[in-house]
């Protein structure tokens, strides 16, 4: 099956988060993986394993692995498995879980974030099973695909799959997501703030007796909009970003609000950190307080992941670069990661570097209705993974050009 059918087939299988979660998927793709390994003569299929770590309940990531005879870091394929909900405003002719091919698109919801990226990477997989059958040999460098769960919200499978050993400092690792044709190699930081004032309720006709906890929240996002509008900007990665994305506070429009909460999402690009956000919130809490007397505020920190900068040495980029031009005839465009993946995860907690993105479809279009992906992206992608596969495991000698 092709990776074109898989992703038609794994759209189809709701693993919304929150909601159905991978459960499903998960038993799909194991059942594929175990039907895939039964073509292996035995003396080689033994080699080959496929695990599963339960992160959360019926929540488990996968693991296939095919070793390699020698010594190089392993490459591995990364995906993860869940989507955000489906949400409104489908059409009825394109529905979040129908798999529907309209034109050379296939709609649904995953369709580009990241059911087609993980169906290249099964294409792939399966691609060097027959490899491996027709061979009867295993490749020099080993090969790991891994599949993911909670990479919508708190990145738990990423996280669980470091604590497990299942990928470390030295692997070459790969997720597809969505990466409009590019191969993206940085990513902003991603800081998330709970920013709370309090405040002391009055009769909204009498404020003075009171203290304004929306009126102090309101100082308070100002402050931090104009502070961030000062810092500077990575070469790279461009300027550090930050959005109020929830808000919740007071009873009535007629009673002075004792509490107000909002929880912030800061995209940091260095030399901006999260150490330096923090100044930036404790400040604007301290001017919030002093234009409101008698409000308070307080913060915690619930999400801390650091950027991760290119590396312009790294030989994943460089044989991934080879394999496109060869593939498509077309340079390699590189680019940055506006959102943050499971591989982001490894390269800042593991550091390793050797972390890129590279997958079908368009960021733009993920987590809106009517998501979809086109089938051009989708076969170029499988082509390429399939053709890095052959590249990097069967000839971890070869030379590639460095320069971009």
């Amino acid at each position: 099956m092709d990776a074109w059918s898989l992703a038609q087939m794994l759209v189809r299988i709701d693993s919304t988060d929150p909601g159905a979660y991978e459960g499903d998927l998960a038993r799909a793709i194991e059942s594929m993986v175990e039907a895939n390994l039964t073509k292996l003569p035995g003396d080689i299929g033994r080699h080959i394993s496929l695990e599963r770590l339960e992160v959360l309940p019926d929540r488990s990531n996968l693991m296939v692995t095919v070793p390699g005879t020698g010594p190089d870091p392993r490459l591995v394929y990364i995906c993860h498995m869940d989507t955000v909900v489906a949400g409104d405003g489908w059409s009825r002719e394109t529905p979040p879980f129908g798999g529907v091919v309209h034109g050379d698109r296939l709609y649904g919801r995953g369709a580009c974030d990241m059911k087609s990226g993980l169906a290249c990477a099964l294409s792939a997989l399966f691609g060097l099973l027959e490899d491996i059958a027709m061979s009867g040999s295993l490749p020099q460098r080993g090969f790991s695909l891994i599949c993911t769960v909670d990479e919508e919200d708190r990145m738990r499978g990423a996280e669980a799959a470091i604590a497990a050993g299942w990928v470390g400092p030295r692997e070459w690792v790969l997720d597809t997501e969505p990466t409009d044709g590019q191969i993206q190699v940085a990513h902003k930081g991603r800081t998330w703030f709970e920013l709370t004032m309090t405040g002391v309720t009055a009769h909204a006709s009498q404020p003075w007796e009171g203290a304004d906890a929306i009126a102090a929240m309101a100082e308070a996002i100002s402050s931090i909009r104009r502070s961030f509008a000062s810092l500077p900007a990575h070469d790279e990665l461009g300027p550090s970003t930050v959005t109020f994305g929830q808000i919740e506070g007071g009873y009535q429009p007629y009673v002075v609000p004792d509490s107000c909460t909002t929880w912030i999402d800061m995209r940091l690009a260095p030399p901006t950190d999260t150490r330096a956000a923090c100044r930036i919130v404790t400040d604007a809490i301290e001017k919030a307080e002093s234009s409101v007397p008698g409000a308070h505020g307080g913060f915690r920190i619930t999400g801390d992941r650091s950027a991760v900068e290119r590396d312009p040495n790294s030989p994943l980029l460089a044989a991934l670069s080879d394999t496109v031009r060869a593939t498509t005839g077309q340079p390699a465009d590189i680019g940055f990661f506006t959102g943050y993946t499971d591989t982001a995860v490894i390269a800042s907690t593991c550091s390793n570097r050797t972390c890129l993105s590279y997958g079908p479809g368009s960021l733009a279009l993920a987590h809106k209705p009517n998501e979809y992906v086109p089938k051009a992206d989708v076969m170029r992608v499988e082509a390429v993974l399939r053709a890095l596969m052959r590249k990097t495991l069967w000839h971890t000698n070869c030379q590639t050009d460095t320069t971009f």
